[in-house]
């Protein structure tokens, strides 16, 4: 059986609600990522994406070998994206020539609140919402792109997406200011709750701006022809 636990900087605890937060992440993103509804399955949910590269994604809260087995089995559609919340080294024996193992994944919540925000010199800062999604741009005096991020609003809770910095930028704490202003943004919208799935570039960021992790999560994409390498 998979295990899950809690980190916010102490000793890992097991985490028992880890298909509610995956279910409101998956809710989150599908309202960031304008995706279908999430379709209901034994297992967990798929989402149709529609995109040329990332066609469709399952999603496995509490991964289990048979699960895996058979939705790998039924898979012949280049594009189709797993996502399972457990260590890769315990779920990758389940899956077979074809499948590309992408950056790991962290998920993580927060308790959002007012924050603070400063806008470093030289840079501007604009945000706006449309349709249950804000969005967050900084860029330079001259109009140059310096970081992203977006949050998706959903009940009480957000889940942040899509935060990015650009590599000039980098280490000039903007990528705290787009997390502070959109959690801000979300909190000021009635949201209670953030939720993300991190990379492990971006933990220790949302670490520090008091994040805590519940899952690792694996994520693998449908290449046939990555068997006949």
């Amino acid at each position: 059986m998979i295990s899950h636990y809690q980190s916010g900087g102490g000793a890992a605890m097991p985490d028992t609600r880890i298909s509610e937060l995956v279910r409101g992440w998956v809710d989150g993103w599908v309202v960031s990522r304008g995706s279908s509804d999430p379709i209901d399955e034994p297992w967990g949910w798929t989402i149709d994406v529609g995109q040329p590269r990332h066609v469709a994604r399952h999603v496995l809260p509490e991964p289990s070998e048979g699960d895996v087995r058979e939705i790998v089995a039924a898979t012949s559609a280049p594009g189709t994206w797993l996502k399972l919340f457990a260590e890769e080294k315990a779920v990758l024996p389940w899956v077979g020539p074809g499948w590309r193992l992408e950056p790991p994944g962290f998920l993580m919540t927060c308790r959002l609140g007012p924050e603070r925000t400063e806008v470093p010199d030289g840079y501007t800062l604009t945000r706006w919402t449309r349709g249950g999604l804000s969005r967050v741009l900084v860029r330079t005096r001259d109009g140059h792109f310096a970081a992203r991020g977006q949050i998706a609003h959903v009940g009480d809770g957000a889940v942040v997406d899509q935060v990015e910095s650009a590599a000039e930028h980098r280490r000039r704490g903007l990528g705290g200011l787009v997390m502070r202003t959109l959690q801000s943004t979300a909190y000021e919208a009635g949201a209670r709750t953030g939720l993300l799935v991190g990379t492990p570039e971006g933990r220790a960021l949302y670490s520090s701006l008091g994040w805590t992790v519940h899952s690792p999560m694996t994520s693998l994409c449908y290449e046939p022809s990555d068997a006949a390498r």
